[in-house]
């Protein structure tokens, strides 16, 4: 299962407090998986699809339980594409479903056969209906990325005024949500992990919120472990390459001249890069009697280099 199927199926078992928040939740719900046609002469009926058999149970009890509207949930089974079953609920004109829209604002209160293509504030009287309504959306429309690859909440709508007033609506909760066109459709969408894990938060997708979390932790460690491989790595690198070279300089010295024509200290320090080719010039300098610290460690070698540079060029 994805992760947009886990955290729409928690978000389908958060329990509203009031009626309102119930209204305002159907509300997000159908307006971003419903849709209306025409049955004959001022007859409209409601159809609503999901994916997900615990949305479409969600929707069914509010339908029942909050409106008195008693319908059947029909399973779509998809054999060709062998993609997931679709749960179509459908509230005919007989059976109020002008009424419902409505009073959901799918269709606009005071006009018949209206669209209502905004978000409706009107029946969004306080915070928790406007989460309620933003967490119907989600389970209607949203999706979110598998946090172990990238970052990616959005809502995708087909209807532009929507989109922006969709938009308005999660940046009164100081987000920065965005509107983006995709094919013919309208997506608004957040991309930063922190903005996600708080709008999760307040939709009530606590789980899904720790496992983006858990998801951000596992990731931020790994990069870290290969910021320090790398760069233990380049040292490494740079070490044994400074090392090469040293000794490279060090035999030519002797092959050309003889390295008891060099100064005592230097010929010690040779004769120690010699023995000991893979050691650090801190672990270097160690060995020496009497012990020299590694910058006097590398300011002999750097002579060393000198000299054999002056051998090359002569």
């Amino acid at each position: 299962m994805s992760f947009s199927a886990e955290t729409k199926n928690e978000l389908s078992r958060v329990l509203n407090k009031t009626n309102d928040e119930i209204v305002a939740e159907l509300s997000g719900i159908v307006r971003l998986s419903g849709s209306m046609q025409i049955v004959g002469f001022k007859k409209m009926s409601l159809k609503i699809s999901t994916e997900l058999n615990s949305v479409a149970r969600k929707v069914f009890k509010t339908l029942k339980e909050s409106f008195d509207i008693n319908t059947e949930i029909y399973v779509n089974k998809n054999q060709v594409l062998k993609r997931n079953n679709s749960y179509v609920l459908v509230v005919s004109s007989e059976i109020g479903s002008q009424n419902l829209m409505k009073k959901i604002r799918i269709l606009d209160p005071n006009e018949d056969f209206v669209p209502y293509n905004k978000v409706p504030f009107d029946i969004l009287n306080s915070k928790n209906c406007k989460r309620a309504y933003l967490r119907g959306c989600f389970m209607g429309g949203g999706s979110i990325s598998d946090p172990g690859k990238n970052y990616h909440l959005e809502f995708v709508t087909n209807n532009e005024e929507f989109a922006n007033s969709l938009r308005d609506l999660i940046n009164e909760f100081d987000f920065n949500s965005k509107v983006v066109v995709r094919k013919n459709n309208f997506v608004v969408y957040l991309k930063e992990s922190e903005q996600i894990s708080d709008l999760l938060s307040l939709i009530g997708a606590h789980s899904a919120l720790l496992s983006l979390q858990n998801a951000k932790i596992v990731k931020e460690m790994r990069n870290n472990v290969n910021r320090i491989v790398n760069c233990e790595t380049a040292n490494l690198s740079k070490t044994v390459n400074a090392a090469v070279r040293q000794i490279e300089n060090i035999k030519f010295i002797d092959r050309e001249i003889g390295l008891d024509k060099i100064p005592k200290n230097l010929q010690e320090i040779a004769k120690m890069r010699l023995a000991y080719e893979d050691l650090s010039l801190k672990e270097l300098g160690e060995v020496l009697n009497p012990p020299i610290g590694k910058s006097g460690v590398n300011y002999r070698l750097r002579k060393l280099e000198e000299i054999a540079q002056d051998l090359r060029n002569s």
